[in-house]
């Protein structure tokens, strides 16, 4: 088989750090849609193959790695999910070379060509999530926790500016560095402030040390959480008691139920096996990643970035998530809120609808 014959991907996601704690769950699914695709005709006719980048080191090496890849035709596409901080680096060095299929939740704003930005957005997950709180559980004053890059920052200013003129309001904004792993200064200022829930803006193993802190203050039990990026991942690190009043938000959830959750769910653990890592919106998004690519190259007839300017707006297709619809470069899609109860999710209603 020639390299022509062949279509490689750059598959970004974290192996390492606080975010780390995601890599397993975004390999076995990436595979897992390597593998079906590479069964019947892959991409465009291409067979499929990733090139695994570790996106749990600093921005700029990431960045630097994918763009020898790209500058040296080892790959032709760019997927996965990692943090915006690494989604800048990358988009810097090869944005408008190449399709980039990005799965993470995102705060939008990125029109580079050749960019889709695939996962949820605060507009469909975190405010609808807010507003459900507010009135399921009185939720109205929040305090944002996060971590001190650009998704936390412009997802937490988007929130306290989009609840301003409703019945919620952000009450104070904390941010840390990625890799936090002490914050009981954190928890003791929410401790004194006159809040009724938080919204953890934290990634990966970070949210873990949190909740475990928070848990151990005595707050769980009074201070509801809601998160964008809490999985299932999260509740297993962190144990059960620190689980307690979480919340998360997502378009995919292990215990979704939906009739396409379930046939991924049952072609994943057929092939992965019961000790599979945890199949959830992490690693369900790199799956979406790659078969968006496929979306690409059966609409568009390649994914050379030139070739998919083609690909139109406003067009809905079905994955694991349900039907979405393509908005520009963004992904319309459902988005659930879920409980945590131990250490699993119980989803508690849909709070967004592809439209």
């Amino acid at each position: 088989m020639t390299g022509a014959d062949v279509l490689s991907v750059a598959f970004v996601i974290p192996l390492q750090g606080p975010t780390g704690i995601y890599g397993p769950s975004c390999l076995a699914c990436g595979e897992l849609a390597v593998e079906q695709l590479n069964a019947g005709t892959g991409i465009a006719g291409r067979r499929v193959e990733l090139v695994l980048v570790d996106a749990g080191r600093a921005p700029a090496v990431v960045a630097e790695e994918v763009c020898r890849l790209v500058d040296d035709g080892r790959v032709q596409a760019v997927a996965g999910w990692h943090i915006s901080a690494v989604r800048h680096a990358i988009t810097r060095v090869v944005g408008g070379r190449v399709v980039y299929a990005f799965s993470a939740m995102h705060e939008g704003g990125d029109e580079t060509p050749g960019v889709f930005m695939i996962g949820e957005r605060p507009i469909n997950q975190l405010l609808p999530a807010a507003h459900w709180m507010r009135e399921e559980l009185s939720v109205g004053r929040w305090a944002i926790v996060g971590n001190d890059y650009v998704f936390p920052r412009v997802t937490g200013t988007t929130a306290r500016l989009a609840l301003a003129d409703s019945a919620s309001e952000v009450v104070s904004e904390t941010y840390v560095p990625l890799g936090t792993t002490d914050f009981r200064a954190v928890v003791g200022a929410l401790s004194r402030q006159p809040v009724d829930g938080v919204m953890m803006l934290l990634m990966g193993q970070d949210a873990v040390h949190f909740n475990r802190q928070f848990a151990r203050a005595g707050l769980a039990g009074d201070l509801p959480r809601l998160s964008p990026a809490v999985e299932e991942n999260t509740l297993l690190a962190g144990g059960a008691p620190a689980n307690e009043g979480l919340f998360a938000a997502a378009a995919y959830f292990d215990a979704l139920g939906t009739a396409e959750s379930t046939e991924l769910a049952r072609a994943y653990y057929a092939r992965w096996g019961r000790w599979a890592p945890a199949l959830n919106a992490v690693g369900e998004s790199c799956y979406e990643a790659v078969l968006f690519l496929a979306r690409l190259g059966e609409v568009c007839g390649s994914v050379d970035v030139r070739a998919v300017r083609a690909m139109e707006s406003g067009q809905f297709w079905s994955t694991p998530r349900g039907l979405v619809r393509l908005d520009g470069n963004l992904l319309d899609q459902d988005v659930y809120v879920a409980a945590a109860r131990g250490l699993e999710f119980h989803v508690a209603d849909q709070i967004a609808r592809v439209h």
